[in-house]
């Protein structure tokens, strides 16, 4: 904990006598975010951020006392990169809306850090920093304050489920080498050789995905799952917010 708010509060002179580190804890931060980045799927290895620095692993150990703790510091240094939405412009629900794009984005950028629990958070400082800016934008609200914590927290949930499925799309096609569109057409192939019944035994699973609109291709690539999980994410964040808004008249639920 010390050293992920190493820089937020005032740290007493060194008095132990020997020669000065080498490295800044923030430099050993940084190449474990390189190594992280280039590999997601592998987890953080102490000894491939010792070759990035060009150190011994157990060099390393003198900043660091182990994996985790050096997870937790490149973890909570990533969310340094999110934008201050509270004070960006536009109203609270464009507020909202950007934070939780921003979010999705990040863990996009830094897929292996989904890895980390939200269950015990790390609670650093750029960690909680997010977490304020919310908070903050809801605020503006006056909304009753035990909604306001569940709609933060289901928020959290959807920012991580979307940016995990995006990852995890991309992640199969580069370890399988089978494109999105191939797994697809031949998966479903195999699937009606050995089902030919699915659409009389599924009658409501076929009918939705007959409904669903025609989505157009995006400009940047992006595959048809990536599309359709941040179609599905923004409406699903739009429905919220018009329920949180409506609630406010309603009285609160204890």
């Amino acid at each position: 904990m010390s050293l992920l708010w190493r820089s937020e509060v005032a740290q007493p002179a060194a008095m132990s006598p020997g020669p000065k580190p080498r490295l800044e804890i923030s430099e050993v931060v940084t190449a474990a975010i390189a190594v992280a980045d280039a590999n997601p799927s592998a987890g953080l290895s102490m000894r491939a951020v010792a070759e990035q620095l060009g150190v011994t692993a157990m060099a390393l150990y003198g900043y660091v006392p182990d994996k985790g703790s050096l997870v937790a510091l490149a973890y909570d240094a990533i969310h340094a990169e999110m934008s201050d939405s509270e004070h960006g412009d536009g109203d609270w629900r464009e507020r909202t809306i950007a934070w939780a794009e921003d979010l999705v984005a990040l863990f996009v950028r830094h897929p292996w850090a989904l890895r980390v629990s939200y269950a015990r958070p790390v609670l650093g400082p750029n960690e909680q920093r997010v977490l304020e800016s919310l908070v903050g934008v809801l605020r503006t609200t006056d909304q009753d304050p035990d909604r306001m914590r569940r709609v933060v927290g289901l928020l959290f949930y959807a920012v991580r489920g979307t940016a995990l499925t995006i990852a995890e799309a991309r992640e199969a096609e580069a370890a399988s080498g089978i494109t999105e569109e191939d797994w697809w057409r031949t998966t479903s192939a195999a699937l009606d050789d050995s089902v030919p019944d699915f659409a009389d035994r599924f009658p409501n699973t076929i009918w939705l995905l007959s409904q669903q609109s025609h989505l157009p291709t995006a400009d940047d690539g992006s595959s048809y799952v990536e599309q359709q999980s941040m179609v599905n994410f923004q409406t699903g964040l739009s429905m919220l917010l018009d329920g949180f808004e409506a609630a406010k008249s309603a009285r609160p639920r204890r």
